[in-house]
């Protein structure tokens, strides 16, 4: 075979890429590409500091690519119609391709299978290229995926998974195929002034670290909101430039407590994406409903603004918000416990809060993010619809000296030890007042929890 096209979508990477090897194996050249689709943007999902992390990647790909002997070929607009047209250019038979599990990701799916076979055209589409246990390998016997984590993570640990693919040495592009320029992070208005770097010499580098110093100690650590103890790679998984299947399997070779519990976080993303490729509609709709009655964003304004803004009087609520407008970013039991203020506490629709992190986060997967969000509103996955996390003894549990809230809430900087999770309280033997520039707690965590239960029939 004379040429292959390889269309990069959330894989943006060259070590463990099964497309691009398939590629290389079967053709003489390969045209690496990546559409910059307008119906990502139509749908709300290129929000800034995604658009940074992307060029970043794109950048780093290319550059990858160059040292190879290739390059990265970018094109903007429909992506079906710049795929069709960039293999006519280059006289291609074939396009290699990631599966991917949104209902977007499968139209698009279809859509080109059509329009290249109308071509005389063949599209190939790989599994296990951005998740380590591809949607549908386990499936229960009287359904088409897992509702529920503990069997599915039974199930998923069993699998024999591919083995790890090294980059290339040489990508041969054949001559003449144009290309856009790529994009560049510092054109883009209102990134995160923290936002981390993007790509996969970056990925690779926190991969390096992290199972170097910090996987041994993660099962006792990770809940650690000062001890930032998670691995932080959740954007390089979410944007493919590393790869779950290799993530495993290093994992796996560390060992330990702490490397358990990693792979099992990574088994978590797989069934988040499993339950989705499933059920698209989950992306917006409850999966199993609880019929609740949300307030409506009318009534619950000002309380959203503040939840949004960082100043709900919860200080452990605060300071994850702040950290998530600052870094895009945010530690994963802040947002559990950030979500569940939002739909326990406040009882404001997990739709609110999950576009509201996707307008944020830099690793805003639409699997992981609207999926968890159900998960801590009672309408998805989890067994114990019910439960809710108390912000004051959650700060207590993971944040218990402060140390976290001081870092994001200076205004509670000189208040010492654990009592900052509480500052409407007098403070010390003579009663010192409470800090005065704090705001007021928006709500009394009672009052929350009794129109929570009201509303779920319970009260």
């Amino acid at each position: 075979m004379a040429v292959s096209v390889v269309l990069f979508t959330a894989d943006l990477r060259l070590h463990d890429h099964p497309p691009l090897r398939a590629a290389l194996n079967g053709s003489r050249q390969v045209v690496p590409l990546f559409v910059r689709d307008p119906g990502v943007a139509a749908a709300g999902f290129a929000v800034p500091n995604r658009l940074a992390f992307l060029a970043d990647c794109l950048r780093d790909l290319d550059a990858g690519l160059r040292t190879r002997g290739g390059r990265l070929v970018v094109r903007s607009g429909d992506v079906v119609e710049a795929v069709c047209a960039v293999a006519a250019e280059a006289g291609a038979d074939e396009v290699r391709m990631a599966a991917d599990v949104s209902g977007y990701a499968q139209l698009r799916e279809r859509r080109l299978r059509r329009a290249l076979e109308a071509d005389g055209r063949r599209l190939h589409v790989h599994d296990a290229v951005t998740a380590a246990v591809a949607p549908g390998v386990v499936t229960p016997a009287a359904s088409d995926h897992f509702a529920v984590f503990t069997p599915y993570f039974r199930h998923w640990s069993g699998q024999r998974l591919r083995g790890v693919l090294d980059a290339p040495p040489s990508v041969p592009v054949p001559p003449g195929i144009g290309s856009e320029e790529l994009p560049s992070r510092s054109a883009l208005p209102g990134i995160s002034p923290g936002l981390a770097e993007g790509g996969e010499a970056a990925g690779r580098k926190r991969l390096a670290a992290w199972l170097r110093s910090g996987v041994a100690a993660y099962a006792e650590r990770h809940d650690d909101l000062a001890g930032d103890a998670t691995s932080r790679l959740s954007p390089h998984l979410h944007f493919g430039t590393l790869s779950a299947v290799e993530l495993v399997h290093r994992a796996r070779r560390a060992g330990g407590p702490g490397a358990e519990a990693f792979v099992r976080q990574i088994a978590w993303r797989d069934f988040h994406r499993q339950v989705l490729a499933a059920r698209p509609d989950a992306a917006r709709a409850d999966y199993r409903t609880r019929h609740d009655r949300w307030r409506s964003e009318r009534a619950a304004r000002d309380d959203i603004e503040a939840w949004r803004e960082g100043r709900t009087g919860y200080p452990v609520i605060d300071a994850a918000m702040r950290q998530l407008r600052h870094e895009g970013w945010m530690h994963n039991r802040a947002r559990l416990l950030t979500a569940s203020f939002l739909t326990k506490t406040l009882y404001v629709d997990w739709r609110v809060g999950a576009r509201h992190f996707l307008e944020l986060l830099v690793d805003g997967d639409l699997a992981n993010n609207q999926l968890n969000w159900q998960w801590v509103a009672g309408t998805g996955t989890d067994t114990r619809p019910n439960r809710v996390l108390n912000p004051v003894a959650q700060a207590r549990r993971h944040d218990a000296d402060g140390a976290y809230v001081r870092r994001w809430v200076p205004e509670l900087a000189d208040v010492a030890g654990a009592a900052v999770h509480e500052p409407w309280k007098p403070r010390g033997a003579r009663g010192t007042p409470p800090v005065g520039t704090y705001p007021d707690p928006i709500v009394d965590l009672a009052d929350g929890l009794a129109r929570f239960a009201r509303a779920r029939g319970r009260g």
